[in-house]
């Protein structure tokens, strides 16, 4: 059985992409900041599935926090994964406008969104070469979730839109670099999604999506990207390393 990293995976966006893992046979390894007694629920939901569920505690966005991650996974997957999905990610603690916006809110969430996600890409990258040229036949690949804000401005958390555009180029980068290896990496881009990341601007978004924001009349939630991703994890795409999916319901479409 192929075990899966999905960072963030405890609630939200990430628990609908470790749903989806686990309901194709999956071993999981959740990561997130909580303590474990805090996630016991979402564990035994993916458990129930019939797969192995272990929880990686740690935070992306420090450089002991990240070798905290890679060693739990590593315990619990014996070794090295079969494929890396890059969700966690945190919003700025303040909405502020872009000729307000602090250093230390800009530090707090490219730390986390950017450079963090990087450096453990990194560092499970190394791994799935090594493995790939120890044994010709193992199956590895690399998801990044980012966000419709890699190219739809908010100028009241611009450091958020930067962090997110950056991203996507680290996907180019790593699909570049790990083509050689047969290792894909893809990146699914959301729209609107219901989580707890939005529910503070929910009136915001029924309103917006009411006044035609989507093209499909909808928010978006956790299971639209677990499905896509699963769907990039069983190999469905296998020449396509390096491209986007937009499950934003449409809403990026130009329209008059």
């Amino acid at each position: 059985m192929k075990t899966a990293l999905v960072t963030g995976g405890s609630r939200g966006i990430g628990f609908g992409i470790a749903a989806a893992l686990a309901a194709e046979g999956w071993n999981i390894v959740i990561n997130g900041v909580r303590p474990e007694e805090a996630v016991v629920e979402p564990m035994e939901k993916l458990r129930a599935h019939g797969v192995s569920v272990a929880y990686a505690r740690g935070d992306i966005g420090s450089t002991e926090g990240r070798a905290a991650i890679i060693e739990a996974t590593q315990a619990a997957a014996g070794g090295c994964i079969n494929l890396l999905v890059n969700n966690a990610g945190v919003a700025p603690k303040v909405r502020a406008d872009l000729l307000e916006t602090s250093e230390e809110s800009y530090d707090f969430v490219v730390d986390t969104n950017l450079k963090g996600v990087f450096f453990l890409t990194q560092a499970f990258a190394r791994d799935m070469v090594a493995a790939k040229q120890a044994d010709a036949d193992f199956s590895a690949a690399i998801i990044n979730i980012t966000s419709i804000s890699a190219t739809v401005v908010s100028i009241n958390r611009g450091e958020y839109c930067i962090a997110k555009a950056g991203f996507g180029m680290l996907t180019q980068l790593f699909a570049a670099r790990l083509g050689g290896d047969g290792i894909p990496v893809y990146e699914v881009r959301p729209g609107v999604i219901k989580t707890d990341m939005t529910s503070g601007v929910t009136e915001k978004y029924d309103k917006l999506i009411a006044e035609g924001l989507c093209v499909q009349p909808r928010w978006g939630f956790p299971d639209d990207i677990g499905k896509s991703v699963a769907s990039l994890a069983r190999g469905d795409f296998p020449f396509s390393t390096g491209q986007v999916v937009m499950v934003d319901g449409g809403l990026t479409i130009p329209r008059l």
